[in-house]
């Protein structure tokens, strides 16, 4: 426990110290006024209707231009990609930091301060995903304790703010490609809405990658399998 005090205090000084990994805008702070964030595409329907004419007319560019993206990666470098893409989702490939992971389909790239890449539904504010790192000198995630002890920490200080109720449902440990991963599922509790969230941290090519993702409670049922999709498709390759 002492190690991991030490440990899991160095690793939050790392974040509150850094001005472009920080936090300071939790992905389920849409709502708030003082979280602006960009939308990635050249209109934002402001009704279900339009969203979903807009979503249904893009598709076609869309899919072809992931079907070319995933053959050109294939032939290049088949190691990198997330795993199988199943129907409904779509690749995020990022070479430059070394990741991978899948999205479902239709959910729109934002920019939010503190975060390498968000991806949100339109009309569900609360349906998303976002990746971030920060440099570290450990080796393992293992050296900062254990599942449940770093992912209670890291909900507490940075996932979550203080005026939210967290509950930590499980924590839970998996390798791939020899690398250790934390997964954990967790709940936060605002006065308007509840977050049911899921998430996943390693540490590889010298960062503490943390990826999470989740939904409003009341969706949670009609949700859960797609972020899992989103938590369990997410590899780190060695840069």
């Amino acid at each position: 426990m002492a190690l991991f005090r030490s440990s899991s205090a160095l690793f939050f000084n790392l974040y509150a110290s850094s001005n472009q990994m920080v936090l300071q805008c939790p992905v389920f702070y849409y709502r708030k006024r003082n979280c602006s964030f960009q939308v990635r595409a050249d209109v934002c329907p402001s009704t279900e209707q339009g969203y979903f004419l807009k979503r249904a007319g893009r598709r076609p560019v869309l899919s072809l231009g992931a079907m070319v993206a995933l053959i050109s990666l294939s032939q290049s470098n088949p190691t990198t990609l997330a795993a199988e893409v199943k129907k409904g989702f779509q690749l995020v490939l990022d070479k430059k930091d070394g990741y991978s992971f899948l999205f479902p389909f239709g959910w729109q790239e934002v920019v939010v301060q503190g975060q390498d890449k968000v991806f949100k539904d339109v009309i569900e504010p609360l349906e998303s995903v976002s990746i971030n790192m920060i440099p570290t000198s450990k080796q393992d995630i293992r050296e900062l304790g254990s599942p449940q002890e770093v992912a209670d920490a890291l909900i507490k200080k940075v996932l979550a703010p203080p005026s939210q109720k967290i509950m930590l449902v499980e924590a839970s440990e998996h390798d791939a490609d020899g690398k250790a991963y934390y997964t954990f599922e967790f709940t936060a509790q605002a006065p308007n809405f509840t977050r049911h969230a899921l998430g996943t941290i390693v540490i590889a090519n010298g960062r503490f990658y943390t990826l999470t993702t989740g939904a409003n409670e009341r969706r949670w049922e009609k949700m859960k399998d797609r972020l899992h999709t989103v938590v369990d498709s997410f590899k780190i390759d060695k840069l």
